[in-house]
């Protein structure tokens, strides 16, 4: 991994053009490097991305530039610098200046050059076109060119002209393209540092420069080096604390990769003082980077620290409370992917409550996005028949968007509900494995309708006959194996249809009846593999299929396990079945567990 103590800095591509002494600076690609190898495609993305950025630059005020990705240089003992990473861009940049050489010699600019360890310069200093099939580099470069000959002569002469003089630009005001500068130390190992970003596929990422400027100024700080080991200490224990699962998971709805879990609280830092002081982020790649490049610049690193710090621990605070853990982690779930603007949100309004009264604004955020109206516009006394109301009109059909929130919330409801419990939801483990919701019992009226299927759902109801050994339904098992017997030809000559045998079925475990269908009485949440290998299954197999995962110790909701034990019915009845009486309870216990969550503001004086 390289030194995350080594200079770095934006640099105009401007200032890539000379070295020090005011001569053409000089780059060394070794020999561990591949050739070049960018594609048309490559090629020409770049241009228009550098394009796009020049029309909109007079749009994003002052200061504004096109970033490309960083360039990782060692400086060698005789003033030219390795290239670590970035050769396939900074080669790309030199073949345009070659291809317009002349508008070079207008505003009096020149080329750096670039030298091989093991391949001859000499031709990309002065590209000829007939020499590509010498070698795959010729080939590569000389596609380059073409590539950058086609774009500009689909355009008229200024439309380059001002494509380079952009390029070229050095005015610290913007308007110009830079690159981040990334120079290891001497002590670093070019060749390790390579192998980390290059064969290993793992790119310097944002986190990683952020890491070094702060690592950079603190030494700049404090000479002693005590706030550059603070930092670092402290970075790896935010870092470590990160990769544990349950909390990011309690964050963030989807894995980052696993290797920029930080850059959260950066985004975070940078995101609340967008709002709070009026900070541009544009939103290209860097741009968090960039944020604090410049506060850095003005602010000690121990003061950018502390507010970072008190950032992550806001955060844990949020996790190891078990109420907010509950209570935000259902906001969170609920808000997508990023989650960035709600977690700011959040940040900004506990900072400036008390808890009791954050903990009341949370749960009225919960009751509007449920209910869809405000909490403080229903009288107490009407609370239960207005959520009673609308669980009751709630259909798979008809809120199909809103149900997992409702079914989750109702997890995590019944888990505050008793202050004895220190049972915590398993945020990590119900979105990896991607719960959702599903009928409790199958809907007689939508029945399997290809051939695979049909075998599919008949065979789920054979295994639960041999599970269980049930001599009542014994009959239909020896129906069902006739049935699957019969393959090809066969199936022409079968004594019974599926539909007899679905019917057959549908009779014995009591889900031939209309009654019941799409209700939330109906529904409850299961995981996608459960889902997908048992939709529409009936009640008895998905409840054997569910209590074996509970019994082996997978996660399985509390609310989920509670439905197929039958908790919630006021009499258990046949454990086979999932009734009309049974699917009322259930309702009513949503209904009542909502009712006493949200009454709590009433008792609190809201």
């Amino acid at each position: 991994m390289p030194d995350l103590d080594a200079e770095i800095k934006l640099k105009s591509v401007s200032e890539l053009l000379l070295d020090e002494e005011g001569m053409p600076a000089r780059y060394w690609i070794p020999a561990y490097q591949r050739g070049y190898r960018w594609t048309e495609t490559q090629v020409v993305q770049l241009l228009d991305d550098i394009w796009d950025f020049i029309q909109n630059c007079g749009n994003e005020g002052s200061g504004s530039f096109y970033c490309l990705q960083p360039l990782v240089v060692c400086k060698r003992s005789d003033g030219s610098y390795e290239v670590v990473d970035g050769q396939q861009r900074l080669t790309t940049i030199f073949i345009l200046l070659s291809y317009r050489q002349d508008i070079l010699n207008i505003i009096g600019k020149q080329r750096y050059a670039i030298d091989f360890e093991t391949r001859d310069p000499s031709f990309l200093a002065d590209i000829k076109l007939e020499r590509a099939g010498e070698n795959v580099d010729f080939h590569h470069i000389c596609e380059a060119w073409k590539a950058i000959d086609a774009w500009c002569r689909g355009r008229d002469g200024s439309h380059v002209l001002k494509l380079i003089q952009h390029l070229l630009n050095d005015d610290e005001a913007g308007g110009n393209v830079r690159v981040i500068w990334y120079e290891l130390t001497v002590e670093d190992d070019p060749v390790a540092a390579f192998t980390r970003l290059n064969v290993g596929k793992i790119p310097l990422t944002e986190a990683e420069l952020i890491r070094a400027l702060f690592l950079r100024r603190a030494r700049l700080d404090d000479a002693t080096e005590n706030l550059s080991l603070r930092i670092a200490y402290e970075w790896d224990q935010i870092e470590k604390r990160l990769q544990d699962d349950p909390f990011w998971y309690f964050l963030q709805n989807e894995d980052s990769g696993g290797i920029n879990r930080i850059g959260l609280i950066f985004r975070l830092a940078a995101s609340l003082a967008q709002k709070s002081d009026g900070i541009v982020l544009d939103g290209q790649p860097y741009s968090v980077f960039f944020y604090f490049s410049n506060r850095l610049q003005e602010n000690s690193a121990d003061d950018e620290w502390k507010r970072i710090r008190s950032i992550f621990m806001r955060l844990e605070e949020w996790y190891e409370d078990r109420e907010l853990f509950h209570v935000i982690g259902f906001i969170l779930q609920q808000g997508g992917r990023g989650n960035i603007s709600i977690i700011t949100d959040l940040l900004e309004g506990g900072l400036t409550s008390s808890k009791l009264s954050f903990s009341r604004s949370l749960r009225r955020r919960i009751f509007k996005s449920i209910f869809g109206q405000s909490l403080d516009d229903i009288d107490a006394s009407e609370l239960l028949q207005e959520i009673s109301e609308f669980c009751e009109e709630v259909t798979y059909s008809n809120a199909s968007s809103k149900l997992r929130g409702i079914l989750l919330l109702f997890n995590l409801t019944t888990l505050l509900s008793d202050p004895r419990s220190n049972v915590r939801f398993q945020f990590d483990s119900f979105k990896r494995e991607r719960w959702d919701i599903e009928h409790i019992r199958s809907v007689s009226n939508s029945r399997p309708d290809a051939a695979h299927e049909q075998d599919e759902w008949l065979g789920h109801c054979l295994t639960y006959f041999e599970s269980i050994g049930d001599n009542e339904g014994g009959d239909l098992a020896d129906r069902i194996k006739a049935y699957l017997s019969a393959r090809g030809e066969r199936r022409q000559k079968e004594p019974e249809t599926f539909e007899e045998i679905d019917g057959a079925l549908l009779a014995y475990f009591g889900e031939d009846s209309e009654e019941m269908k799409h209700g939330l009485g109906n529904l409850t949440l299961l995981d996608s593999g459960t889902n997908r290998s048992y939709k529409n299954a009936v009640f008895a197999v998905k409840r054997s299929t569910l209590l074996g995962h509970d019994k082996s110790g997978i996660f399985v909701p509390l609310c989920t396990r509670n439905v197929f034990l039958k908790a919630y019915s006021q009499t258990v009845g046949n454990p086979i079945l999932w009734s009309n009486e049974d699917s009322e309870a259930y309702l009513k216990q949503i209904n009542e567990t909502f009712f006493r969550f949200f009454e709590t503001l009433e008792l609190q004086g809201q």
